[in-house]
């Protein structure tokens, strides 16, 4: 008889109604079934979660070594327009190359980059 087979009908003896007393026998074959399977569930899942796919990584090239990426700008800086990326696949990285055109179609995300434009004093855009 399989294994299997064998744990079903453990639990059709009697005796493993909660409350009740257990078998030795009863929990000779309960005890090792049920540690296989949370042993293989435990084993399944750190297998697949390193399995994941190596482009889920949002920044895979820019700055590593550091703990986190930050960029700073002062607005009087920028021009009159700045288009900085958002998919971490410029080579031109903080700034837009059109990376994410390559990005989305491999991956099926819809990112895109941040554009920000100057207004004058009153409020209109500046011509590019």
């Amino acid at each position: 008889m399989s294994p299997q087979v064998l744990a079903l009908s453990a639990f059709t003896k009697p005796g493993l109604i909660p409350g009740s007393r257990d078998s030795k026998d009863q929990l000779i074959t309960i005890v090792p079934v049920t540690v296989a399977a949370v042993v293989s569930t435990y084993m399944l899942t750190r297998y697949f979660r390193g399995q994941s796919d190596p482009k889920s990584r949002i920044n895979q090239t820019i700055n590593k070594d550091s703990p986190k990426v930050v960029h700073s700008f002062d607005v009087e800086d920028i021009g009159n327009k700045v288009v900085y990326c958002r998919c971490w696949r410029s080579k031109k990285f903080p700034y837009c190359d059109g990376a994410h055109s390559k990005h989305n179609e491999e991956t099926g995300d819809n990112v895109g980059p941040l554009i920000i434009k100057k207004r004058n004093a009153a409020g209109q855009k500046i011509p590019e």
